[in-house]
Protein backbone atom coordinates (compact mmCIF):
# COMPACT_ATOMS: atom_id res chain seq x y z
CA UNK A 1 0.00 0.00 0.00
CA UNK A 2 1.33 3.43 -0.97
CA UNK A 3 1.16 5.80 2.01
CA UNK A 4 2.00 9.23 0.59
CA UNK A 5 0.68 12.63 1.68
CA UNK A 6 -1.38 12.84 -1.51
CA UNK A 7 -3.19 9.63 -0.62
CA UNK A 8 -2.95 6.12 0.83
CA UNK A 9 -3.61 3.90 -2.18
CA UNK A 10 -3.91 0.30 -3.30
CA UNK A 11 -6.15 -1.97 -5.35
CA UNK A 12 -9.20 -2.41 -3.10
CA UNK A 13 -11.28 -4.43 -5.57
CA UNK A 14 -11.66 -7.84 -3.94
CA UNK A 15 -10.35 -9.62 -7.04
CA UNK A 16 -7.06 -7.70 -6.96
CA UNK A 17 -7.67 -6.62 -10.58
CA UNK A 18 -7.05 -2.89 -11.00
CA UNK A 19 -9.66 -2.74 -13.79
CA UNK A 20 -12.37 -4.52 -11.75
CA UNK A 21 -15.56 -2.44 -11.41
CA UNK A 22 -17.16 -4.62 -8.72
CA UNK A 23 -18.01 -2.98 -5.35
CA UNK A 24 -16.78 -5.77 -3.06
CA UNK A 25 -13.75 -5.40 -0.80
CA UNK A 26 -12.02 -8.05 1.32
CA UNK A 27 -12.27 -8.35 5.09
CA UNK A 28 -8.59 -7.42 5.29
CA UNK A 29 -9.28 -4.17 3.44
CA UNK A 30 -12.28 -3.51 5.67
CA UNK A 31 -9.88 -3.77 8.59
CA UNK A 32 -7.51 -1.32 6.91
CA UNK A 33 -10.36 1.20 6.57
CA UNK A 34 -11.32 0.83 10.24
CA UNK A 35 -7.74 1.26 11.50
CA UNK A 36 -7.20 4.27 9.20
CA UNK A 37 -10.37 5.91 10.56
CA UNK A 38 -9.29 5.23 14.15
CA UNK A 39 -5.86 6.73 13.50
CA UNK A 40 -7.27 9.89 11.95
CA UNK A 41 -9.87 10.35 14.69
CA UNK A 42 -7.18 10.20 17.38
CA UNK A 43 -5.01 12.62 15.39
CA UNK A 44 -7.75 15.22 14.77
CA UNK A 45 -9.12 14.88 18.31
CA UNK A 46 -5.70 15.62 19.77
CA UNK A 47 -5.04 18.44 17.28
CA UNK A 48 -8.34 20.23 17.95
CA UNK A 49 -8.79 19.31 21.60
CA UNK A 50 -12.27 18.03 20.71
CA UNK A 51 -13.53 14.74 22.12
CA UNK A 52 -16.18 14.66 19.39
CA UNK A 53 -14.60 16.38 16.37
CA UNK A 54 -16.79 17.12 13.35
CA UNK A 55 -15.39 15.15 10.40
CA UNK A 56 -16.53 15.38 6.78
CA UNK A 57 -16.48 12.03 4.99
CA UNK A 58 -16.89 11.65 1.24
CA UNK A 59 -16.10 9.30 -1.63
CA UNK A 60 -15.40 9.62 -5.32
CA UNK A 61 -17.41 7.59 -7.83
CA UNK A 62 -15.42 4.34 -7.64
CA UNK A 63 -17.39 1.16 -6.97
CA UNK A 64 -15.49 0.27 -3.77
CA UNK A 65 -16.10 3.68 -2.18
CA UNK A 66 -19.36 2.87 -0.34
CA UNK A 67 -17.91 -0.26 1.30
CA UNK A 68 -14.81 1.59 2.52
CA UNK A 69 -16.92 4.52 3.74
CA UNK A 70 -19.25 2.18 5.62
CA UNK A 71 -16.32 0.61 7.47
CA UNK A 72 -15.03 4.05 8.39
CA UNK A 73 -18.46 5.21 9.52
CA UNK A 74 -18.67 2.21 11.88
CA UNK A 75 -15.27 3.08 13.34
CA UNK A 76 -15.90 6.83 13.66
CA UNK A 77 -19.28 6.32 15.36
CA UNK A 78 -17.70 4.24 18.13
CA UNK A 79 -14.84 6.74 18.49
CA UNK A 80 -17.39 9.49 19.11
CA UNK A 81 -17.03 11.59 15.95
CA UNK A 82 -19.76 13.81 14.57
CA UNK A 83 -19.84 12.55 10.97
CA UNK A 84 -20.93 14.63 7.99
CA UNK A 85 -21.18 11.96 5.28
CA UNK A 86 -21.87 13.46 1.84
CA UNK A 87 -21.37 10.25 -0.21
CA UNK A 88 -20.13 11.00 -3.77
CA UNK A 89 -18.35 14.34 -3.48
CA UNK A 90 -15.56 15.97 -5.47
CA UNK A 91 -12.22 16.65 -3.77
CA UNK A 92 -12.45 20.47 -4.04
CA UNK A 93 -16.01 20.27 -2.70
CA UNK A 94 -15.21 18.31 0.47
CA UNK A 95 -12.14 20.44 1.15
CA UNK A 96 -14.22 23.63 0.87
CA UNK A 97 -16.87 22.11 3.15
CA UNK A 98 -14.30 20.99 5.74
CA UNK A 99 -13.05 24.57 6.18
CA UNK A 100 -16.00 25.05 8.56
CA UNK A 101 -15.47 21.71 10.33
CA UNK A 102 -12.55 20.05 12.11
CA UNK A 103 -11.24 17.87 9.30
CA UNK A 104 -12.07 15.45 6.50
CA UNK A 105 -11.50 11.94 5.20
CA UNK A 106 -11.87 11.53 1.47
CA UNK A 107 -11.95 8.09 -0.15
CA UNK A 108 -10.43 8.30 -3.61
CA UNK A 109 -7.56 7.10 -5.78
CA UNK A 110 -7.62 10.22 -7.98
CA UNK A 111 -6.62 9.36 -11.57
CA UNK A 112 -5.64 5.71 -10.94
CA UNK A 113 -7.56 2.80 -12.56
CA UNK A 114 -11.07 2.00 -11.35
CA UNK A 115 -10.12 -0.99 -9.15
CA UNK A 116 -7.82 1.21 -7.07
CA UNK A 117 -9.02 3.29 -4.17
CA UNK A 118 -7.41 5.28 -1.42
CA UNK A 119 -7.75 7.65 1.51
CA UNK A 120 -6.88 11.35 1.80
CA UNK A 121 -6.82 13.17 5.12
CA UNK A 122 -7.00 16.86 5.93
CA UNK A 123 -7.83 19.42 8.58
CA UNK A 124 -9.79 22.61 7.83
CA UNK A 125 -7.09 24.50 5.94
CA UNK A 126 -8.47 23.56 2.52
CA UNK A 127 -5.97 20.88 1.54
CA UNK A 128 -4.56 17.46 2.40
CA UNK A 129 -2.13 16.97 5.26
CA UNK A 130 1.46 17.95 4.54
CA UNK A 131 4.15 15.25 4.38
CA UNK A 132 5.30 15.78 7.98
CA UNK A 133 1.78 15.45 9.41
CA UNK A 134 0.95 12.52 7.13
CA UNK A 135 4.09 10.78 8.39
CA UNK A 136 2.67 10.88 11.93
CA UNK A 137 -0.48 9.10 10.75
CA UNK A 138 1.51 6.56 8.75
CA UNK A 139 3.69 5.70 11.74
CA UNK A 140 0.64 5.17 13.96
CA UNK A 141 -1.22 3.24 11.23
CA UNK A 142 1.63 0.78 10.61
CA UNK A 143 2.19 0.31 14.33
CA UNK A 144 -1.47 -0.61 14.88
CA UNK A 145 -1.56 -2.99 11.92
CA UNK A 146 1.31 -4.97 13.45
CA UNK A 147 -0.78 -5.59 16.58
CA UNK A 148 -3.05 -8.47 15.49
CA UNK A 149 -5.01 -8.50 18.73
CA UNK A 150 -5.44 -4.74 18.54
CA UNK A 151 -6.81 -5.00 15.01
CA UNK A 152 -9.31 -7.68 16.03
CA UNK A 153 -10.45 -5.54 18.97
CA UNK A 154 -10.77 -2.42 16.76
CA UNK A 155 -12.97 -4.33 14.30
CA UNK A 156 -15.07 -5.75 17.10
CA UNK A 157 -15.51 -2.30 18.61
CA UNK A 158 -16.39 -0.66 15.27
CA UNK A 159 -19.03 -3.23 14.36
CA UNK A 160 -20.66 -3.07 17.77
CA UNK A 161 -22.43 0.16 16.80
CA UNK A 162 -26.21 -0.06 16.66
CA UNK A 163 -28.54 0.16 13.66
CA UNK A 164 -29.91 3.44 14.99
CA UNK A 165 -26.42 4.92 15.29
CA UNK A 166 -25.70 4.02 11.67
CA UNK A 167 -29.08 5.31 10.54
CA UNK A 168 -28.42 8.68 12.20
CA UNK A 169 -25.38 9.15 9.94
CA UNK A 170 -26.96 7.96 6.70
CA UNK A 171 -30.18 9.90 7.38
CA UNK A 172 -28.33 13.24 7.17
CA UNK A 173 -26.41 12.28 4.02
CA UNK A 174 -28.56 14.50 1.77
CA UNK A 175 -28.31 17.39 4.19
CA UNK A 176 -24.51 16.99 4.38
CA UNK A 177 -24.31 16.91 0.59
CA UNK A 178 -26.43 20.07 0.34
CA UNK A 179 -24.16 21.85 2.82
CA UNK A 180 -21.04 20.68 0.96
CA UNK A 181 -22.38 21.99 -2.35
CA UNK A 182 -23.33 25.33 -0.79
CA UNK A 183 -19.91 25.75 0.84
CA UNK A 184 -18.18 24.84 -2.41
CA UNK A 185 -20.19 27.29 -4.49
CA UNK A 186 -19.42 30.14 -2.10
CA UNK A 187 -15.75 29.20 -2.06
CA UNK A 188 -15.46 28.91 -5.86
CA UNK A 189 -16.87 32.43 -6.14
CA UNK A 190 -14.03 33.58 -3.90
CA UNK A 191 -11.31 31.75 -5.82
CA UNK A 192 -12.53 32.94 -9.23
CA UNK A 193 -12.77 36.60 -8.18
CA UNK A 194 -9.84 36.62 -5.78
CA UNK A 195 -11.83 38.14 -2.92
CA UNK A 196 -14.50 37.31 -0.35
CA UNK A 197 -16.03 40.78 -0.85
CA UNK A 198 -19.59 40.00 -1.97
CA UNK A 199 -20.06 43.39 -3.64
CA UNK A 200 -16.90 42.88 -5.71
CA UNK A 201 -18.04 39.37 -6.62
CA UNK A 202 -21.42 40.70 -7.78
CA UNK A 203 -19.76 43.36 -9.95
CA UNK A 204 -17.30 40.86 -11.42
CA UNK A 205 -19.94 38.30 -12.35
CA UNK A 206 -22.18 41.03 -13.73
CA UNK A 207 -19.34 41.97 -16.07
CA UNK A 208 -18.94 38.32 -17.03
CA UNK A 209 -22.67 37.86 -17.55
CA UNK A 210 -22.89 40.98 -19.72
CA UNK A 211 -20.11 39.73 -21.99
CA UNK A 212 -21.66 36.26 -22.30
CA UNK A 213 -25.08 37.74 -23.10
CA UNK A 214 -23.54 39.49 -26.13
CA UNK A 215 -21.08 36.70 -26.94
CA UNK A 216 -22.60 33.29 -26.10
CA UNK A 217 -20.15 30.70 -24.77
CA UNK A 218 -20.57 26.96 -24.42
CA UNK A 219 -18.63 24.40 -22.42
CA UNK A 220 -18.72 20.62 -22.80
CA UNK A 221 -17.65 18.12 -20.13
CA UNK A 222 -16.84 14.42 -20.31
CA UNK A 223 -17.73 13.53 -16.73
CA UNK A 224 -16.59 9.93 -17.30
CA UNK A 225 -18.72 8.91 -14.32
CA UNK A 226 -16.66 11.08 -11.97
CA UNK A 227 -17.66 12.76 -8.73
CA UNK A 228 -18.04 16.06 -10.56
CA UNK A 229 -21.30 14.88 -12.11
CA UNK A 230 -22.79 15.18 -8.62
CA UNK A 231 -21.09 18.50 -7.88
CA UNK A 232 -21.94 22.10 -8.81
CA UNK A 233 -20.66 22.17 -12.41
CA UNK A 234 -23.91 22.02 -14.38
CA UNK A 235 -25.82 24.48 -12.20
CA UNK A 236 -22.85 26.80 -11.83
CA UNK A 237 -22.37 27.22 -15.59
CA UNK A 238 -26.12 27.63 -16.03
CA UNK A 239 -26.18 30.42 -13.42
CA UNK A 240 -23.43 32.19 -15.38
CA UNK A 241 -25.54 31.86 -18.57
CA UNK A 242 -22.91 29.55 -20.09
CA UNK A 243 -24.40 26.75 -22.21
CA UNK A 244 -23.34 23.42 -20.75
CA UNK A 245 -23.20 20.02 -22.45
CA UNK A 246 -21.96 16.71 -21.08
CA UNK A 247 -21.27 13.07 -21.92
CA UNK A 248 -20.67 9.92 -19.84
CA UNK A 249 -22.52 11.38 -16.85
CA UNK A 250 -23.06 8.16 -14.91
CA UNK A 251 -20.48 5.66 -16.14
CA UNK A 252 -16.70 5.38 -15.99
CA UNK A 253 -16.59 4.77 -19.74
CA UNK A 254 -12.83 4.85 -20.31
CA UNK A 255 -9.51 5.31 -18.49
CA UNK A 256 -9.65 7.90 -15.71
CA UNK A 257 -6.46 9.93 -16.13
CA UNK A 258 -7.31 13.21 -17.96
CA UNK A 259 -4.45 13.13 -20.45
CA UNK A 260 -4.50 13.41 -24.25
CA UNK A 261 -5.37 9.76 -24.94
CA UNK A 262 -8.60 10.15 -22.92
CA UNK A 263 -9.49 13.71 -23.91
CA UNK A 264 -10.31 12.46 -27.42
CA UNK A 265 -13.87 11.73 -26.25
CA UNK A 266 -14.68 15.28 -25.22
CA UNK A 267 -12.93 16.55 -28.37
CA UNK A 268 -15.16 14.32 -30.50
CA UNK A 269 -18.26 15.58 -28.68
CA UNK A 270 -17.18 19.18 -29.26
CA UNK A 271 -16.81 18.50 -33.00
CA UNK A 272 -20.23 16.80 -33.06
CA UNK A 273 -21.81 19.81 -31.40
CA UNK A 274 -20.24 22.17 -33.94
CA UNK A 275 -21.54 20.05 -36.82
CA UNK A 276 -25.02 20.40 -35.33
CA UNK A 277 -24.68 24.19 -35.15
CA UNK A 278 -23.67 24.70 -31.52
CA UNK A 279 -20.82 26.96 -32.54
CA UNK A 280 -20.64 28.77 -29.20
CA UNK A 281 -18.86 25.74 -27.65
CA UNK A 282 -15.25 26.84 -27.23
CA UNK A 283 -14.01 24.88 -24.21
CA UNK A 284 -14.20 21.29 -23.02
CA UNK A 285 -12.80 19.45 -20.01
CA UNK A 286 -12.56 15.98 -18.54
CA UNK A 287 -12.09 15.58 -14.77
CA UNK A 288 -10.46 12.62 -13.06
CA UNK A 289 -12.52 10.53 -10.65
CA UNK A 290 -12.13 12.83 -7.62
CA UNK A 291 -12.73 15.90 -9.77
CA UNK A 292 -9.65 17.94 -8.89
CA UNK A 293 -7.97 17.67 -12.28
CA UNK A 294 -9.48 18.57 -15.59
CA UNK A 295 -7.35 19.14 -18.64
CA UNK A 296 -8.69 21.17 -21.52
CA UNK A 297 -9.88 20.91 -25.12
CA UNK A 298 -10.55 24.12 -27.08
CA UNK A 299 -12.12 25.00 -30.42
CA UNK A 300 -9.51 26.21 -32.90
CA UNK A 301 -11.55 28.42 -35.23
CA UNK A 302 -8.65 28.72 -37.66
CA UNK A 303 -8.30 24.95 -38.08
CA UNK A 304 -12.04 24.36 -37.67
CA UNK A 305 -11.59 21.53 -35.15
CA UNK A 306 -11.29 20.65 -31.48
CA UNK A 307 -7.71 20.66 -30.21
CA UNK A 308 -6.43 18.94 -27.07
CA UNK A 309 -4.19 21.21 -25.03
CA UNK A 310 -1.10 19.66 -23.50
CA UNK A 311 -0.93 19.71 -19.71
CA UNK A 312 1.94 22.22 -19.67
CA UNK A 313 -0.03 24.52 -22.01
CA UNK A 314 -3.09 24.35 -19.77
CA UNK A 315 -1.04 25.37 -16.76
CA UNK A 316 0.79 28.09 -18.70
CA UNK A 317 -2.51 29.65 -19.80
CA UNK A 318 -3.79 29.55 -16.22
CA UNK A 319 -0.61 31.22 -14.97
CA UNK A 320 -0.84 33.87 -17.67
CA UNK A 321 -4.48 34.53 -16.79
CA UNK A 322 -4.19 34.60 -13.02
CA UNK A 323 -0.89 36.50 -12.87
CA UNK A 324 -2.25 39.24 -15.11
CA UNK A 325 -5.52 39.23 -13.15
CA UNK A 326 -3.57 39.58 -9.90
CA UNK A 327 -1.61 42.51 -11.37
CA UNK A 328 -4.88 44.01 -12.67
CA UNK A 329 -6.27 43.80 -9.12
CA UNK A 330 -3.24 44.81 -7.03
CA UNK A 331 -0.71 46.73 -9.17
CA UNK A 332 -1.45 50.00 -7.36
CA UNK A 333 -0.51 48.45 -4.03
CA UNK A 334 2.90 49.61 -2.79
CA UNK A 335 4.15 46.25 -1.46
CA UNK A 336 2.71 44.02 -4.21
CA UNK A 337 5.16 41.21 -5.03
CA UNK A 338 3.62 38.69 -7.47
CA UNK A 339 4.94 35.14 -7.54
CA UNK A 340 4.15 31.65 -8.82
CA UNK A 341 4.84 28.36 -7.03
CA UNK A 342 5.34 25.29 -9.23
CA UNK A 343 6.84 21.82 -9.10
CA UNK A 344 10.32 21.01 -10.37
CA UNK A 345 9.37 19.53 -13.79
CA UNK A 346 7.06 22.41 -14.78
CA UNK A 347 8.19 23.84 -18.12
CA UNK A 348 10.56 26.81 -18.14
CA UNK A 349 7.97 28.75 -20.14
CA UNK A 350 6.56 29.72 -16.72
CA UNK A 351 9.77 31.65 -16.01
CA UNK A 352 9.36 33.49 -19.33
CA UNK A 353 5.75 34.40 -18.57
CA UNK A 354 6.60 35.48 -15.03
CA UNK A 355 9.61 37.53 -16.12
CA UNK A 356 7.52 39.47 -18.65
CA UNK A 357 5.01 40.24 -15.89
CA UNK A 358 7.56 41.11 -13.22
CA UNK A 359 6.85 38.05 -11.08
CA UNK A 360 9.11 35.47 -9.44
CA UNK A 361 8.93 31.69 -9.77
CA UNK A 362 9.62 29.30 -6.90
CA UNK A 363 9.91 25.53 -7.33
CA UNK A 364 9.18 22.60 -5.03
CA UNK A 365 9.43 18.82 -5.29
CA UNK A 366 6.64 17.01 -7.13
CA UNK A 367 3.54 16.64 -4.98
CA UNK A 368 0.58 18.94 -4.55
CA UNK A 369 1.22 19.32 -0.81
CA UNK A 370 4.80 20.47 -1.51
CA UNK A 371 3.66 23.19 -3.92
CA UNK A 372 0.84 24.34 -1.61
CA UNK A 373 3.20 24.58 1.36
CA UNK A 374 5.82 26.41 -0.70
CA UNK A 375 3.19 28.97 -1.69
CA UNK A 376 2.26 29.39 1.99
CA UNK A 377 5.90 29.96 2.88
CA UNK A 378 6.24 32.64 0.20
CA UNK A 379 3.04 34.38 1.28
CA UNK A 380 4.48 34.57 4.81
CA UNK A 381 7.47 36.34 3.22
CA UNK A 382 5.22 38.98 1.68
CA UNK A 383 4.62 37.55 -1.82
CA UNK A 384 1.21 37.44 -3.47
CA UNK A 385 0.95 33.88 -4.79
CA UNK A 386 -2.37 33.86 -6.61
CA UNK A 387 -1.56 30.91 -8.87
CA UNK A 388 0.34 27.70 -8.16
CA UNK A 389 0.36 24.11 -9.26
CA UNK A 390 2.06 21.29 -11.10
CA UNK A 391 2.51 22.16 -14.75
CA UNK A 392 3.64 18.62 -15.48
CA UNK A 393 0.05 17.41 -15.05
CA UNK A 394 -1.85 20.61 -15.83
CA UNK A 395 -2.97 20.93 -12.21
CA UNK A 396 -3.99 24.52 -11.46
CA UNK A 397 -4.49 25.73 -7.89
CA UNK A 398 -5.96 29.20 -7.48
CA UNK A 399 -5.59 30.86 -4.09
CA UNK A 400 -7.26 30.72 -1.59
CA UNK A 401 -7.88 27.12 -2.74
CA UNK A 402 -5.27 24.56 -1.73
CA UNK A 403 -6.37 21.91 -4.25
CA UNK A 404 -6.62 21.71 -8.03
CA UNK A 405 -9.97 22.52 -9.56
CA UNK A 406 -11.07 22.38 -13.23
CA UNK A 407 -13.64 25.13 -12.64
CA UNK A 408 -10.84 27.52 -11.68
CA UNK A 409 -8.99 26.52 -14.85
CA UNK A 410 -12.05 27.09 -17.06
CA UNK A 411 -12.77 30.47 -15.51
CA UNK A 412 -9.12 31.52 -15.80
CA UNK A 413 -9.47 31.04 -19.56
CA UNK A 414 -12.85 32.81 -19.58
CA UNK A 415 -11.26 35.82 -17.86
CA UNK A 416 -8.77 36.06 -20.71
CA UNK A 417 -11.59 35.95 -23.24
CA UNK A 418 -14.15 38.20 -21.62
CA UNK A 419 -12.04 40.99 -20.09
CA UNK A 420 -11.55 43.02 -23.28
CA UNK A 421 -10.95 46.78 -23.21
CA UNK A 422 -7.90 47.25 -21.02
CA UNK A 423 -8.26 43.61 -20.05
CA UNK A 424 -5.75 41.05 -18.88
CA UNK A 425 -4.81 39.65 -22.30
CA UNK A 426 -4.07 43.19 -23.49
CA UNK A 427 -1.94 43.65 -20.36
CA UNK A 428 -0.04 40.46 -21.27
CA UNK A 429 0.55 41.69 -24.82
CA UNK A 430 1.82 45.05 -23.57
CA UNK A 431 4.22 43.40 -21.11
CA UNK A 432 5.43 40.62 -23.43
CA UNK A 433 5.67 42.61 -26.65
CA UNK A 434 3.12 40.40 -28.43
CA UNK A 435 0.95 42.25 -30.96
CA UNK A 436 -2.55 42.78 -29.59
CA UNK A 437 -5.66 42.68 -31.76
CA UNK A 438 -9.12 43.61 -30.55
CA UNK A 439 -10.95 40.62 -32.02
CA UNK A 440 -8.64 38.05 -30.41
CA UNK A 441 -9.71 34.45 -29.78
CA UNK A 442 -8.40 31.72 -27.50
CA UNK A 443 -6.28 30.51 -30.43
CA UNK A 444 -4.57 33.91 -30.51
CA UNK A 445 -3.90 33.73 -26.77
CA UNK A 446 -2.37 30.26 -27.11
CA UNK A 447 -0.19 31.47 -29.98
CA UNK A 448 1.21 34.17 -27.67
CA UNK A 449 2.62 31.63 -25.20
CA UNK A 450 6.40 31.16 -25.18
CA UNK A 451 7.24 28.12 -27.32
CA UNK A 452 8.64 25.05 -25.58
CA UNK A 453 8.76 21.33 -26.39
CA UNK A 454 8.08 19.19 -23.34
CA UNK A 455 7.68 15.46 -22.65
CA UNK A 456 4.11 14.57 -21.69
CA UNK A 457 3.79 13.02 -18.23
CA UNK A 458 1.66 10.11 -19.47
CA UNK A 459 3.79 9.23 -22.49
CA UNK A 460 5.25 5.70 -22.27
CA UNK A 461 8.77 7.08 -22.74
CA UNK A 462 8.29 9.25 -19.62
CA UNK A 463 8.02 6.21 -17.33
CA UNK A 464 10.87 3.82 -16.53
CA UNK A 465 10.92 0.72 -14.39
CA UNK A 466 14.18 0.41 -12.50
CA UNK A 467 15.63 -2.35 -10.34
CA UNK A 468 17.51 -0.07 -7.92
CA UNK A 469 15.31 0.79 -4.93
CA UNK A 470 17.90 3.13 -3.38
CA UNK A 471 17.34 6.29 -5.40
CA UNK A 472 20.39 8.05 -3.92
CA UNK A 473 22.56 5.19 -5.12
CA UNK A 474 20.93 5.24 -8.55
CA UNK A 475 21.46 8.99 -8.93
CA UNK A 476 25.08 8.73 -7.84
CA UNK A 477 25.63 6.12 -10.56
CA UNK A 478 23.74 8.33 -13.02
CA UNK A 479 26.02 11.26 -12.17
CA UNK A 480 29.11 9.17 -12.85
CA UNK A 481 27.73 8.04 -16.21
CA UNK A 482 26.51 11.54 -17.10
CA UNK A 483 29.80 13.28 -16.34
CA UNK A 484 31.74 10.68 -18.34
CA UNK A 485 29.37 11.08 -21.28
CA UNK A 486 29.42 14.89 -21.04
CA UNK A 487 33.15 14.88 -21.75
CA UNK A 488 32.53 12.83 -24.89
CA UNK A 489 29.40 14.64 -26.10
CA UNK A 490 29.94 18.29 -25.09
CA UNK A 491 31.36 19.40 -28.45
CA UNK A 492 28.48 17.75 -30.31
CA UNK A 493 25.89 19.22 -27.92
CA UNK A 494 27.36 22.68 -28.49
CA UNK A 495 27.32 22.29 -32.25
CA UNK A 496 23.81 20.81 -32.50
CA UNK A 497 21.92 22.60 -29.72
CA UNK A 498 24.06 25.48 -28.45
CA UNK A 499 24.52 23.75 -25.08
CA UNK A 500 27.77 24.86 -23.45
CA UNK A 501 27.33 24.13 -19.74
CA UNK A 502 25.07 22.45 -17.22
CA UNK A 503 23.91 22.82 -13.62
CA UNK A 504 22.34 20.25 -11.31
CA UNK A 505 19.27 21.33 -9.34
CA UNK A 506 17.49 19.25 -6.69
CA UNK A 507 14.14 19.61 -4.94
CA UNK A 508 13.19 18.08 -1.61
CA UNK A 509 9.85 19.09 -0.15
CA UNK A 510 9.55 22.85 -0.47
CA UNK A 511 13.30 23.41 -0.87
CA UNK A 512 15.09 23.87 -4.19
CA UNK A 513 18.89 23.72 -4.17
CA UNK A 514 20.86 24.93 -7.19
CA UNK A 515 24.38 24.18 -8.41
CA UNK A 516 24.50 20.83 -6.63
CA UNK A 517 27.72 18.86 -6.90
CA UNK A 518 26.41 15.55 -5.56
CA UNK A 519 23.32 14.22 -7.40
CA UNK A 520 22.65 11.64 -4.67
CA UNK A 521 21.68 14.38 -2.22
CA UNK A 522 18.32 14.60 -3.97
CA UNK A 523 17.46 11.21 -2.39
CA UNK A 524 13.86 10.41 -3.28
CA UNK A 525 13.31 14.00 -4.39
CA UNK A 526 13.61 15.54 -7.84
CA UNK A 527 16.84 15.85 -9.82
CA UNK A 528 17.13 18.22 -12.76
CA UNK A 529 20.09 18.83 -15.07
CA UNK A 530 19.72 22.32 -16.50
CA UNK A 531 21.48 22.93 -19.83
CA UNK A 532 22.68 26.47 -20.66
CA UNK A 533 23.91 28.35 -23.74
CA UNK A 534 26.98 30.56 -24.12
CA UNK A 535 25.25 33.37 -22.23
CA UNK A 536 24.49 31.03 -19.31
CA UNK A 537 20.78 31.14 -20.16
CA UNK A 538 18.77 27.90 -19.76
CA UNK A 539 17.80 26.26 -23.06
CA UNK A 540 16.68 22.82 -21.83
CA UNK A 541 16.53 20.46 -18.88
CA UNK A 542 16.21 16.77 -18.16
CA UNK A 543 14.51 15.67 -14.93
CA UNK A 544 13.94 12.49 -12.93
CA UNK A 545 12.21 11.31 -9.77
CA UNK A 546 10.83 8.08 -8.40
CA UNK A 547 7.05 8.31 -8.06
CA UNK A 548 5.69 8.58 -4.54
CA UNK A 549 2.35 7.05 -5.54
CA UNK A 550 3.28 4.50 -8.20
CA UNK A 551 6.12 1.92 -8.48
CA UNK A 552 7.80 3.74 -11.37
CA UNK A 553 10.62 6.19 -12.10
CA UNK A 554 9.47 9.29 -13.98
CA UNK A 555 11.62 11.24 -16.42
CA UNK A 556 11.07 14.16 -18.78
CA UNK A 557 12.75 16.81 -20.91
CA UNK A 558 11.89 20.46 -21.54
CA UNK A 559 13.39 22.36 -24.49
CA UNK A 560 13.09 26.03 -25.41
CA UNK A 561 11.41 26.50 -28.81
CA UNK A 562 9.61 24.15 -31.17
CA UNK A 563 12.32 21.51 -31.31
CA UNK A 564 10.99 17.95 -31.06
CA UNK A 565 14.27 16.46 -32.32
CA UNK A 566 16.25 18.06 -29.49
CA UNK A 567 13.69 16.98 -26.87
CA UNK A 568 13.73 13.42 -28.19
CA UNK A 569 17.53 13.24 -28.28
CA UNK A 570 18.02 14.58 -24.77
CA UNK A 571 15.34 12.30 -23.31
CA UNK A 572 16.85 9.26 -25.03
CA UNK A 573 20.24 10.23 -23.63
CA UNK A 574 18.77 10.50 -20.13
CA UNK A 575 17.04 7.13 -20.56
CA UNK A 576 20.25 5.43 -21.68
CA UNK A 577 22.20 6.91 -18.76
CA UNK A 578 19.61 5.75 -16.21
CA UNK A 579 19.62 2.24 -17.67
CA UNK A 580 23.40 2.24 -17.52
CA UNK A 581 23.28 3.37 -13.87
CA UNK A 582 20.62 0.80 -12.97
CA UNK A 583 22.86 -2.26 -12.85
Amino acid sequence: MILSASGWRKVFAASGDEQDKSPEITETDRSIAVIAADVFFDYISKLTGQSSPVIALGIDARPTGPALADAMIHALIKKGAIIQYSAVTSAPEIMAYAKKLDGFIYISASHNPVGHNGIKFGTNDGGVLCAAENAKLVEDFLKRLKDDKGVVEAIKQAYSCTTSELKSVYDVKDSSKHNALSAYKNFINETITGTDDKEYQTDFFSMLDAYITKNPIGVVCDFNGSSRYQSIDRDYFKERKINFYSINDFEIAHEIIPEAENLVHVAAEMERLHKEGYNEVVLGYMPDCDGDRGNIVYWDEKAGKAVILKAQEVFSLSVLAELTYSIWQHSDEKDFKPAVAVNCPTSMRIEEIAKALGAEVFRAEVGEANVVNLAREKRSEGYTVRILGEGSNGGTITYPAAVRDPLNTIFALLKLLMMRDGGIYQLWCNKSGWKYKEDFTLTDIIDSLPKYTTTGVSEPRAVLKVKTTDHSKLKAAFQKAFEADWKKKSADLKKKYGIESWEAVITNGTKETCDVKDFSKSGKGGLKVLFKDKDKKPVAFIWMRGSGTEPVFRIMCDVKGDNADMEKALLEWETDLIKKADK
